[in-house]
């Protein structure tokens, strides 16, 4: 059985100056990672790194007015904001799911922007990396089902997501660039009421069963902070930082989690 410790926090001494992304972040944008250019875009942010060609975070914030929008379509285009040989193109992942099972990913979940002026941005392949199929479809997109589901009782959620590189996973066949897919994922869940944040924070392999159950991949802040080499909320004293940042399960029951 499960020790339950809730990652709840009433923050004091909070810094509310807002940068030019704040809106996409509680507490500040991620930092740590200098690899790259950080690109602010209306419905996310995120951090590109030229030598892997995926984002090394992204940062979004689901409200009810972003999400349950139309279907939308997926068209995928490299980024042009980024130089050619810092990101991928479509062609680069030809034949990926024929040769190593996986999915073009999105990091920034189309379903929670549909409704947005903006949702094409989700395309764009510098939030996309090769996700394994069964990670993409199973636990991962539950997990974002999760989110949205929150959301749609009338809570913002706050959300940092990005990949891990700590085993050799794969390699596009047709790509013609270096790349680096990751061996894994983590996502952060966020929620700030008033002077009160709760977190949880997951962490899911590229060799996920479709069938596991996010809610057991459950971690604490730091251990992504730890494994990622990324600072997630700037902004929080270091205090605030210590408690909810080695807690756990402070957003489990409204996860869906029990």
């Amino acid at each position: 059985m499960k020790t339950i410790i809730k990652a709840s926090i009433v923050l004091t001494g909070l810094c509310f100056a807002h940068s030019a992304n704040a809106a996409n972040c509680l507490q500040g944008c991620p930092t740590g990672l200098n690899n790259g250019n950080t690109i602010e875009r209306s419905i996310y942010t995120l951090k590109n790194n030229r030598y892997t060609k995926f984002a090394d975070w992204v940062a979004y914030h689901v409200t009810t007015n972003t999400m349950s929008g139309p279907s939308r379509s997926r068209s995928w285009k490299a980024d042009p904001d980024l130089y050619s040989h810092y990101t991928l193109e479509p062609n680069d992942y030809t034949d990926a799911y024929a040769t190593i099972n996986t999915d073009r990913g999105h990091q920034v979940p189309l379903a929670s922007f549909s409704n947005t002026a903006d949702w094409k941005l989700t395309n764009l392949l510098s939030n996309i990396t090769p996700q394994s199929s069964a990670l993409n479809q199973g636990p991962w997109v539950r997990l974002e089902t999760a989110v949205r589901n929150h959301v749609s009782n009338g809570n913002d959620l706050y959300v940092v997501t990005g990949p891990l590189y700590e085993y050799y996973f794969a390699e596009l066949p047709q790509a013609n660039e270096a790349h680096t897919i990751p061996s894994g994922y983590f996502k952060i869940v966020m929620e700030q009421s008033g002077s009160t944040i709760k977190a949880s924070a997951f962490i899911m392999e590229q060799s996920a069963s479709r069938s596991d159950n996010f809610c057991n991949t459950e971690v604490s802040i730091d251990e992504v902070e730890s494994r990622a080499g990324i600072n997630v909320m700037p902004n929080l004293s270091y205090n605030n930082a210590q408690v909810i940042e080695s807690t756990v399960f402070g957003l489990i029951n409204e996860l869906g989690c029990n």
